[in-house]
């Protein structure tokens, strides 16, 4: 976990950053004169800052979740599998165009079990993101994390997805290898696994790149994340000709965990830790790894056919509409 002075803090964030800044020049002061105690004014300052985060945590507005969940200390799928599972055995490649560095996936023993992860990697440095392609998979990524799906389920292994990227890679040679078919064919083939499926959005969730390893039994949706069609931002360009507006798109999407808990899109909120999980990456985990296990748990106690119709009928279901009774009568007449 980064310390102060390497953490990077976002804009409204700066309140502690000004409190580490005092701890800092405290300690500093202690090293030079030893015979004043500084030790209670840093205590002091160190209960101020868990202070400040639960304050900031209160009142974030939706485009402050959505920053929150690229923060570029938040831990990312192979830390979460890192922190919550053991022998954790990566596979590549998808048996056709090459290995895709975005998506990750593998084996591992949650709790002395044994599951499949697969998940979105974005990368912890500039380099490590452009080889990640910053978490934005192309067609052999989606048909690599299918491939380990059908695996698990050859084994009976449920498969867990941590779901992290700003959307499918959008570039021509994806269309031209059949991005919008992988996505497509990934959404059938999960809605028919005989295994548990438990997703997790553990960062951004946007559009098809989310969709293709996001139908499951259970979703999981952590408290600072965003789950929607388009990014805000896009949005902005779209409707407003303009990114100035994102602030409002992310408000009038509706995306936060909260919202998609209020559609009955995710079955549960995960709480992070205060201010977010980039603050502590193993209670992050730790809190993430008990609701899979209670999900596992549950799951494990239906048959694999009924489980399967049980996830048919929850997607089905989603979404809403209405019917206007004199339009119906009319077509009927025509």
């Amino acid at each position: 976990m980064p310390q102060y002075p390497n953490r990077q803090f976002l804009d409204f964030e700066q309140p502690i950053r000004e409190l580490y800044e005092q701890i800092e020049e405290n300690k500093r002061l202690a090293e030079k004169n030893s015979k004043v105690d500084y030790k209670s004014i840093i205590q002091q300052l160190e209960d101020a800052i868990i202070e400040k985060r639960k304050e900031i945590t209160e009142r974030l507005t939706p485009w402050q979740r959505v920053q929150l969940s690229r923060h570029p200390d938040r831990p990312y799928t192979l830390k979460y599998i890192d922190k919550m599972s053991t022998n954790f055995v990566e596979l590549h490649g998808d048996r056709n165009v090459k290995d895709d560095k975005a998506m990750v996936g593998g084996f591992a023993s949650l709790d002395g079990q044994t599951v499949m992860f697969i998940g979105q990697q974005k990368g912890i440095n500039t380099k490590a993101r452009q080889m990640r392609n910053f978490g934005m998979a192309n067609p052999e990524g989606y048909r690599k994390a299918l491939r380990l799906m059908k695996l698990a389920e050859k084994f009976g292994k449920p498969v867990v997805t941590l779901i992290d990227t700003p959307g499918a890679y959008p570039g021509l040679e994806a269309e031209e290898r059949g991005q919008g078919e992988a996505i497509a064919k990934n959404i059938y083939e999960m809605v028919r696994l005989k295994v548990p499926i438990i997703c997790c959005i553990i960062g951004e969730g946007a559009s098809g790149g989310a969709l293709g390893i996001g139908v499951g039994d259970k979703i999981l949706m952590m408290e600072n994340t965003w789950y929607t069609v388009i990014s805000p931002e896009s949005c902005s360009s779209i409707l407003w000709r303009s990114w100035d507006k994102k602030e409002v798109a992310a408000e009038q999407l509706r995306l936060t965990a909260k919202d998609m808990k209020g559609f009955g899109l995710i079955d549960e909120i995960v709480p992070e830790p205060i201010g977010g999980a980039h603050w502590d990456y193993s209670e992050a985990a730790s809190i993430l790894k008990s609701h899979i296990l209670r999900s596992l748990e549950e799951l494990k106690q239906i048959p694999a056919e009924q489980r399967m119709n049980y996830r048919i009928d929850k997607f089905s279901k989603m979404g809403f509409w209405n019917e206007e009774p004199e339009a119906v009568g009319q077509t009927e007449k025509a």
